[in-house]
């Protein structure tokens, strides 16, 4: 028996309308089928279009209803195709406009699905309209229904709706913000009061349980829910960092309303390049954050503690697995058993020095696009951290490496040496058992770690998950990788890599 999940909601008015159709966008993506249907005049096309200019983020965008055309493609910013079947007399002509099949990762939002007969998916999410004229002349009521794989993300939306409500947002705008390779979404809320930001972080575990029963963010520890956000942003700012504050929270579900740092961001042009003050502040807060004596156990709830995670060799080696899992596979080099031995034992004996160092807090992703400069504020105070939910406990090298490495853009080689020099002087400034040469190993390592990692993820984002746009910046991964190779405590890796692993297509 199909699984289904079904509520109603009344529509004062085509905002409240707008409203509730950018909530749903929130929770679903390409491939997704959306039913609209409802008398003349009812409101699907209005429903339609307040969706695709939320997705668009342009308010102005037309959408004219596809009465005529039948269906009307968009870019927003994945696929998505508008069908009015209304002129469709019989499921048989959906071939002859490309409905049937529907394309394949691709948004379809459909009015007049009586239309179709059986053609239609079994997972998808039925939206009926109706008329609630003893409430106004623009109310409306919409019973939203989710059918199959499609059920999930109806009981989402009324979760979400109960939230926002409870939290006093039900009346604000929505504006999408782009989302980031994980399964999170993002959106502005913008009222009288401001602006916060909305965050949609479903549990969600990150491949099947092959890592010895567990699943790849379990094996690596990525956060598999929102709890390691909370506990690690609160505990940020209570040793003095800029992390977003917490204005409502729904643990359970997944669901956050923070503050809102804005869009300034540590990097400018295009290509966008770094900006010089704005990453030695960022260098700087490193410093500050690797000399404090940090917990490893956070306060979640008054009741409940977030232990934060080691980041130890096991870990380190599942992640520089995807190299072989997916990278090597894409460039034509299957490896042999006897080569995943080699690699696995060379690499376990490299990694024993950063595993024995002293352990602080690692953010992970503390990279340009999870900067944000506040620049009404002062020192280190100004550098936004926004993304810090994998923190895990490890050396301090490798958030360097995130930031002076960035796998995105790309850093002068002389900037990073700038730069890490400019780290290793503060870090002296206060500990007179800071070694730069162990350090500067570390670093070594961890940025080949590190590269080797996202060589095999972006390529795996491009198999896996179809999002071939992270392909473009893998000969900027090598050649980070090639530098931390040149140093002499990585010789036999770089070996290794030189006769088995091809670099990235340019």
């Amino acid at each position: 028996m199909m699984v289904t999940s079904t509520f109603s909601v009344a529509l004062a008015n085509e905002t409240a309308t707008a409203h509730l159709m950018a909530d749903l966008a929130l929770l679903i993506g390409p491939g997704d089928v959306i039913t609209l249907s409802g008398d003349l005049g009812a409101g699907k096309t209005a429903a339609v279009r307040a969706m695709i200019r939320y997705l668009a983020g342009d308010d102005a965008l037309e959408v004219p209803s596809p009465t005529f055309t039948l269906a009307q493609s968009y870019d927003v910013p994945f696929p998505l195709i508008h069908a009015d079947l209304y002129r469709i007399n019989d499921a048989s002509e959906l071939e002859e406009i490309g409905l049937s099949p529907l394309p394949e990762d691709t948004m379809a939002l459909i009015e007049w699905p009586e239309r179709a007969g059986d053609a239609l998916p079994d997972d998808r999410i039925d939206i009926a309209f109706s008329h609630r004229p003893a409430l106004g002349s623009t109310a409306r009521a919409a019973e939203i229904t989710g059918h199959g794989k499609a059920a999930t993300a109806v009981a989402r939306l009324k979760v979400l709706r109960q939230f926002l409500d409870g939290a006093g947002f039900m009346e604000a705008r929505r504006e999408r913000m782009p989302g980031d390779a994980s399964t999170r979404s993002y959106a502005r809320l913008v009222s009288d009061d401001g602006t916060v930001i909305l965050m949609n972080s479903p549990r969600r575990p990150d491949g099947a349980a092959v890592y010895d029963g567990k699943s790849y963010s379990a094996a690596v520890h990525l956060a598999e829910d929102v709890k390691p956000f909370v506990a690690v942003a609160s505990g940020l700012r209570a040793h003095g960092f800029s992390a977003p504050a917490i204005r409502h929270a729904d643990l359970e579900s997944g669901f956050l309303i923070i503050e809102d740092f804005g869009s300034a961001g540590v990097v400018e042009g295009d290509p966008p390049q770094p900006l010089a003050e704005r990453y030695e502040a960022a260098t700087d807060l490193l410093a500050a954050l690797h000399r404090e004596t940090l917990p490893e156990i956070l306060p979640l709830t008054p009741h409940t503690t977030y232990a934060i995670p080691v980041f130890d060799i096991d870990a380190w080696l599942v992640e520089i697995g995807l190299m072989l899992e997916w990278y090597m596979p894409d460039r034509g080099r299957e490896p042999t058993r006897e080569q995943r031995a080699e690699f696995v034992a060379m690499w376990r004996k490299l990694l024993e020095k950063p595993a024995a160092a002293a352990r602080t807090w690692v953010i992970r992703d503390f990279h340009s696009p999870n900067i944000i400069w506040l620049g009404d504020r002062s020192g280190i105070l100004r550098i936004g951290i926004i993304d810090f939910q994998d923190a895990v406990l490890g050396p301090a090298a490798y958030d360097l490496v995130s930031l002076l490495q960035d796998a995105r853009i790309d850093v002068p080689e002389q900037l990073e040496l700038t730069l890490l020099t400019r780290y290793i002087k503060a870090r002296r400034a206060t500990d007179e058992g800071f070694d730069p040469a162990q350090f500067a190993e570390a670093y070594a390592i961890m940025s080949a770690q590190r590269n080797t990692r996202l060589l095999g993820t972006f390529a795996r984002l491009n198999r896996r998950d179809g999002k071939p746009q992270y392909l473009h910046h893998l000969p900027r991964i090598w050649t980070y990788l090639t530098r931390s190779l040149a140093h002499p405590a990585l010789s036999d890796v770089r070996d290794w890599y030189a006769a088995n692993v091809l670099p990235p297509v340019a």
